[in-house]
C-alpha cells in the first residue's frame, strides 16, 4: 500500500488496522479494566476488518496547555478530552483530541492516550471509537497545502497527497459501551498500546512507508544528478552512494524486525520491537539529512524555471522556454516537471510538512530514544563486561 502513494500518505488505510491487531492479540488486558472490554476489542477488530474502515486515531492532547503544579487549581479547565456522563447505553465525552492526519477522509477516530495521563485525572483515561459524522463531533482541519493555482503540474504531490492533518472536536457526544474499549484507568488507558503488539505492529507499518518514500528520494537524486549532467563527479557520486548505503540500512532494519520477530504474545507471532525502533529512530532522525544532500545536489536549478506551467499552454512562450532551458538529453518541459517533483519534496508546503511530520509522528526525539531504551537487552550486554571483569587476575 505505501507504495501506491509512494509513501507519501503516512496514515494510509492500513495503519489503524496495524494498531487494533496487535491490541487484539491480549483482550483479557482489556477485560481487567472493565468486564466486557474484552469482547468490545475482539468484535472491533472483526468489525474493522468486515468494513473495511478507514479509522483516523486521536491520541494525543491539545498543545500548550499544562497541568497546574500540585497543590494549585488550574487557572483555565482543560480542553483535553474526558468523560463527561455514563449512563446504562454509554458514555457521554467532551473535549479536543489531536491529531488527526486523513481524520477528512476516514469513517471514524479513534480516541485514546499516547500520552501519560495524571492519575487525579481518570475523566481523561479514555479510549473509544466514535463516527466522525455523529452529532457532536466537528472536524477543524489546517490550511491546504496546494498553491492558488491548484494547477497539478504545479504541485504534482500536493495536489494527489495531502493527507491533511486536523483536530478534532467532541461536544457533548453519546459513546455507546460497545465502542468503548478503556475508561478511568490512568495507567493502563496508555499502557494498552505497549503491553500488547499495538504500538510496534503500527509504528512497522510506518517505517514499511518510509521505505517507500526513501526509495522516491533517492530516485530524485539520480534524476537531479542526471539533468545537471553532473553524474560523472566523483563528490556526486560519494553522495549518491551514501544515499544508497542509507536505504540499504533501513531496509535491513525492517527486514530484521520481520526475520526476527517475536512470539512475546501466546500464540502471536509479530515483528521484533527492538529492530522496529531502531527503525523508527533512524528515520526521524535522518529524514532532515537526506533531504538537505538532495537540495546541495539540486543547486539553484530549482528557482530557475518559470512560475508556472501554464506557460507550456502558449505555444509562443513555450517555444522560447524550450530553446533557452533545455539542456543535452533533456526538453525544458521535461526538466520543469522533474524540478517542480523536487521542490515539492525539498522546499514547499508540502515539503515542510513532511519534514515537521517526519521528525515528530512519532513523538518527540526523547520518546524515540525512550523506546530503545527500554527494549535494550542491558542485562545480556553487561553480562559481557562482568565476565570479562572476573577473567581479570
Amino acid at each position: 500500500m505505501a507504495s501506491w502513494t509512494a509513501g507519501l500518505i503516512g496514515r494510509s488505510p492500513d495503519n489503524f488496522p496495524s494498531y487494533v491487531s496487535g491490541l487484539a492479540m491480549d483482550p483479557a488486558l482489556f477485560e481487567r479494566i472493565r468486564p466486557g472490554f474484552g469482547e468490545n476489542i475482539r468484535r472491533y477488530y472483526r468489525s474493522m476488518r468486515s468494513r473495511d474502515a478507514f479509522v483516523a486515531h486521536t491520541v494525543t492532547n491539545p498543545q500548550g496547555w499544562r497541568m497546574a503544579s500540585p497543590g494549585q487549581a488550574d487557572a483555565t479547565p482543560s480542553p483535553t478530552l474526558r468523560v463527561v456522563d455514563e449512563t446504562d447505553r454509554g458514555i457521554v465525552i467532551d473535549g479536543l483530541k489531536m491529531l488527526g492526519t486523513s481524520a477528512v477522509f476516514c469513517h471514524e477516530t479513534w480516541c485514546g492516550n499516547l500520552q501519560p495521563v495524571p492519575a487525579d485525572r481518570p475523566a481523561e483515561a479514555i479510549t473509544c471509537v466514535v463516527p466522525l459524522n455523529a452529532p457532536g463531533v466537528s472536524i477543524w482541519s489546517r490550511m491546504r497545502l496546494t498553491p492558488g493555482s491548484a494547477d497539478e503540474r504545479d504541485a504534482p504531490l500536493a495536489a494527489r497527497f495531502d493527507e491533511s492533518d486536523s483536530a478534532v472536536l467532541f461536544e457533548r457526544v453519546h459513546v455507546p459501551w460497545e465502542n468503548v474499549f478503556c475508561i478511568g484507568d490512568t495507567e493502563l488507558s496508555r499502557a494498552i498500546y505497549f503491553r500488547t503488539p499495538g504500538h510496534a505492529m503500527a509504528n512497522h507499518q510506518a517505517n514499511v512507508r518510509f521505505l517507500e518514500k526513501l526509495k522516491l528520494l533517492v530516485g530524485l537524486a539520480r534524476r537531479i544528478v542526471e539533468a545537471n549532467n553532473a553524474l560523472a563527479v566523483p563528490a556526486v557520486q560519494s553522495t549518491l552512494g551514501r544515499l544508497a548505503a542509507m536505504q540499504a540500512t533501513l531496509e535491513g532494519l525492517i527486514m530484521g524486525a520481520v526475520g526476527c520477530g517475536e512470539a512475546w504474545m501466546p500464540g502471536y507471532h509479530t515483528v521484533n520491537r527492538r529492530y522496529v525502533y531502531a527503525a523508527l529512530h533512524w528515520c526521524t532522525n535522518e529524514h532532515a539529512r537526506i533531504v538537505d544532500a538532495i537540495r546541495e545536489l539540486a543547486g539553484a536549478g530549482i528557482f530557475q524555471m518559470p512560475a508556472e506551467a501554464s506557460v507550456l499552454d502558449d505555444a509562443a512562450l513555450a517555444a522560447t522556454f524550450e530553446r533557452y532551458w533545455a539542456t543535452p538529453g533533456q526538453t525544458a518541459a521535461h526538466r520543469m516537471r522533474l524540478f517542480r517533483l523536487a521542490w515539492e519534496l525539498l522546499g514547499s508546503a508540502f515539503a515542510g510538512r513532511h519534514a515537521q511530520y517526519e521528525k515528530f509522528y512519532a513523538g518527540p526525539g526523547f520518546v524515540m530514544d525512550a523506546y530503545s531504551y527500554t527494549t535494550a537487552p542491558w542485562s545480556e550486554w553487561t553480562a559481557i563486561v562482568d565476565r570479562l571483569l572476573a577473567e581479570v587476575r
